[in-house]
């Protein structure tokens, strides 16, 4: 038997990681301004992480959600003191399509309508609620079309009135910043005025911050970089570091009853134990601010580059708009520097989704290498 083909491979098979460094079997070392998808939030192999899955793995890896389980109570709390949304309650599942089918389920049961709004160029997903509202026609089946979508320009409140106009509104789903697009980020005049229409008609405002969320950004949410709460957030990615784990975080307003949400996996004693990890290190290491400041240090050092036209996004969620043939920098970065970073669907842009606990040493490698590919 092969494995089914999802993504055209980098050369190399990294068997070893610490930090921001991977490593093949050879020994050559990578720097990883990529994060495997951004999911890479405190660095490869952390000594703390690594320890609390191994300290958990000795006691219990896994029961169902059919009993208490206290390691999510801690990663609960934990959330909710360093999000700002203490306030509101915790879903966790395994990734981040299946927090988004979640999040919109939970918003069509809130007011019993159908429909969702979302913006051109999203992503949210391969799964099937998921793919309904991405805006990726490419990898869409035909029975994709269960859920009413209407996609919209990003930035632009008027048509977003007019949509909800018709009644039949239950949600709008919108990235706190739009990752496999190119890093294109809502204003925050968008978001104030999203958050205001959604509450005059009565609607659901699904943030999805599966990339852009836990601390990336350097806001813990991308989304309150404009000052407002959304009443369903999606994570993944960077919440477990490489373990499996997803979640909602939902709006008190919302009332749970026994079998509306569940889950075999999510949550599990294992996932938990990780997802509580990633969070003591971003508190104790203060790596939101390190995003933060990392992410100005490259903005301005790359920003003198002739070839790069524009930079986009913030804090450690980057779009590098090149003159050119971004590709070819890419592969050029990898072959030639050892670098890793992201494409997205604009060829002429690069993605850079590091750890949060990159250093200036890291940041001087990889905006030294850019100058040598254009000198």
């Amino acid at each position: 038997m092969k494995l089914f083909d999802v993504y055209p491979l980098f050369p190399i098979e990294p068997v070893k990681a610490s930090g921001a460094y991977v490593y093949d079997k050879h020994g050559t070392e990578y720097l990883d301004f990529y994060g495997g998808h951004a999911v890479i939030s405190v660095g490869h192999s952390h000594p703390h992480y690594v320890k609390r899955i191994k300290d958990q793995l000795d006691n219990i890896a896994f029961y169902s959600n059919s009993v208490i389980n206290n390691t999510q109570t801690e990663l609960a709390e934990k959330l909710g003191k360093l999000s700002g949304y203490d306030d509101y309650q915790l879903f966790l599942c395994n990734s981040g399509a299946e927090a988004v089918e979640n999040a919109l389920k939970m918003a069509s049961f809130h007011n019993c309508k159908s429909k969702i709004l979302a913006f051109e160029k999203g992503f949210h997903g391969r799964t099937m609620g998921a793919l309904r509202v991405t805006d990726g026609p490419k990898i869409k089946a035909a029975f994709n079309g269960s859920i009413t979508t209407q996609y919209l320009p990003l930035n632009e409140l008027e048509p977003v009135e007019q949509a909800l106009e018709d009644g039949d509104v239950a949600g709008i789903i919108i990235e706190g910043i739009q990752g496999v697009a190119g890093i294109i980020e809502p204003t925050v005049e968008f978001l104030k005025g999203l958050r205001d229409l959604a509450d005059k008609f009565g609607v659901v405002l699904i943030l999805d911050e599966v990339q852009s969320g836990y601390g990336r950004t350097g806001d813990f949410f991308a989304h309150q970089h404009a000052g407002i709460k959304a009443d369903v957030i999606t994570m993944a990615k960077g919440m477990g570091n490489g373990f499996p784990i997803g979640g909602i975080i939902v709006s008190p307003a919302f009332k749970p009853s026994f079998g509306l949400l569940g889950t075999t996996f999510g949550g599990n004693h294992l996932a938990s134990a990780a997802g509580t990890a990633v969070l003591e290190v971003i508190e104790e290491e203060n790596l939101l601010e390190n995003a933060k400041h990392q992410g100005e240090y490259l903005k301005e050092e790359l920003s003198k580059i002739d070839a790069i036209e524009a930079i986009t996004g913030r804090g450690l969620m980057l779009g590098l708009v090149i003159k050119g043939d971004g590709k070819a920098l890419r592969s050029g970065l990898l072959t030639k520097h050892h670098i890793f970073t992201g494409g997205c669907a604009n060829p002429n842009i690069l993605r850079l989704l590091p750890p949060m606990n990159i250093t200036k040493k890291e940041s001087d490698k990889l905006i030294n290498a850019i100058k040598s590919e254009f000198s």
